[in-house]
């Protein structure tokens, strides 16, 4: 290690080149409730830099992971075994812009909302916006292939990148993708995102960048019962209309959300459902007068349909700032983001009501309704004896429900190690060898970000079940 650390330091310098025990106890873990440990921290500004350290862990036969912010709720960016972190957080800059073909080249530490404020007086804006929006960087969205309450009209990262440099696992750089609408070859830039630091480092992203829509109405309804909430999603995805966004809060992500923001929330219906939609002024009108219809058959007992910028602004920062909000009840929380057919909403809700009431746990729903994205936050005191192992069990009777009725790991966080052995759950033993395949042909070596997402039993040995006393 002493060789290793003295090759990184002669690569990038002395500075950006961390041992100490501050810096390795601050980068053993990302924002999940894993913990694991890191033997060395860089801080890379420069592709041929980021090509440098990846060549000396490959040399060294010493594993490594990439991380931005450190925001991911799976464990993708928490280092095993006394793995290298390359931390991509000084290559942060807006590399240039081409406003009429709406792209832009970047870093991949630069923050997601940073690229939106940067390009707002051209009228155009970045369009995945995951609640850490403030702080996750966009290579951490494209590691994830992150989404975000707008996904469900604007799609999620992998169709919002154009083409990555990246740095493979052996240290080669390539161009995948490209600026032209058809590049040549294999859509290798679409196996890249969403692959979680595997198939090697991006250095450069060209993204796709979204016009600013011309009119914008947030609507806020509120229900006694959170299925009624649940049904009008249903309801307005049926009549034909595909808003910018629909979130929900249950009841006690409503009171913990008010109490933190005052933006007068009805904390005392069972659930509130947020619409968004966008685009020309008279199209709108008939949209927004469709919409509250529909939730007024369902029950809805309030129409509130924010009258200003500042109105709205607020409202959305009751949803982003829900996982915040939840520190006034308790310290910790443990989540999961599995998608369910919408159809399938409020049976999958009660089942995770009753998994909390049974396992004597606090549970706050809020989640990506439009695209059935479910974020249960099972809420708790880490310091209460015994109380890990309960929010473990009702975690996974959360995933096993999920997938019983027809839905899916993950929806944007990603499967990292939270998800890693439950992938069985959904894919067959040939499904997993095709992606372990597809992962030895990017990564040979084994060493980028091992351990994360497929199972042992598919990874030919290059994983390994998560060590004793990695969850905190």
């Amino acid at each position: 290690m002493t060789t290793l650390t003295e090759d990184l330091r002669r690569a990038i310098g002395t500075d950006r080149v961390r041992v100490g025990a501050t810096e390795l106890s601050l980068y053993r873990r990302d924002a999940s409730n894993f913990t694991g440990e890191a033997s060395i921290v860089c801080f890379p500004t420069t592709t041929a830099e980021v090509q440098s350290v990846i060549r000396s862990c490959v040399q060294h036969n010493q594993p490594y992971v990439a991380r931005g912010s450190g925001t991911g709720l799976a464990g993708g960016a928490t280092p095993l075994d006394g793995a290298v972190v390359i931390s991509l957080a000084k290559m942060d800059r807006l590399l240039s812009v081409d406003a009429e073909n709406r792209q832009a080249w970047i870093e991949p530490g630069l923050l997601n909302l940073d690229l939106t404020k940067a390009v707002a007086h051209l009228g155009l804006h970045f369009a995945p916006d995951p609640s850490s929006q403030q702080s996750c960087t966009i290579g951490g969205n494209v590691a994830n292939n992150s989404g975000g309450p707008h996904c469900l009209a604007e799609g999620v990262t992998a169709a919002h990148i154009v083409a990555l440099e990246v740095v493979l696992p052996e240290g080669d750089i390539v161009m995948l993708g490209g600026e032209d609408p058809d590049p040549d070859g294999l859509d290798l830039r679409g196996a890249f995102v969403g692959s979680e630091g595997m198939f090697g480092i991006a250095t450069k992203i060209c993204v796709r960048l979204t016009q600013n829509a011309p009119t914008v109405r947030t609507m806020l309804f509120d229900f006694d019962r959170v299925e009624d909430g649940a049904e009008t999603v249903s309801a307005i995805i049926a009549d034909g209309m595909v808003p910018a966004a629909l979130e929900m809060m249950d009841q006690l992500c409503t009171r913990a959300v008010e109490d933190y923001i005052h933006a007068g929330l009805p904390t005392d219906a069972a659930a509130i459902l947020l619409v968004e939609v966008d685009g020309l002024p008279h199209g709108l009108h008939d949209q927004v007068e469709r919409i509250i219809a529909i939730a007024q058959a369902h029950g809805t007992r309030t129409v509130r349909v924010a009258q200003d910028e500042a109105e709205r602004a607020l409202l959305w920062k009751g949803r982003k700032t829900a996982f915040g909000a939840i520190a006034r009840i308790k310290p910790n929380y443990y989540l999961h983001d599995t998608v369910v057919p919408r159809r399938k909403l409020p049976e999958v809700l009660n089942h995770v009501y009753e998994i909390a009431k049974r396992h004597e746990l606090l549970v706050m729903n809020v989640f990506h309704a439009g695209d059935g994205n479910l974020h249960p936050l099972l809420i708790f005191d880490k310091r209460e004896p015994g109380i890990m192992d309960r929010v473990h069990a009702a975690g996974e009777e959360i995933v096993r429900v999920s997938i019983a009725v027809g839905g899916v790991l993950s929806g944007e966080h990603g499967i990292g190690l939270e998800k890693r052995d439950f992938m069985p759950l959904m894919f067959a033993v040939a499904d997993l060898e095709a992606q372990a395949a597809m992962r030895r042909a990017f990564d040979p070596t084994a060493l980028a970000n091992p351990t994360k997402v497929l199972p042992s039993s598919s990874s030919c040995g290059d994983v390994h079940h998560v060590p004793e006393g990695a969850w905190i």
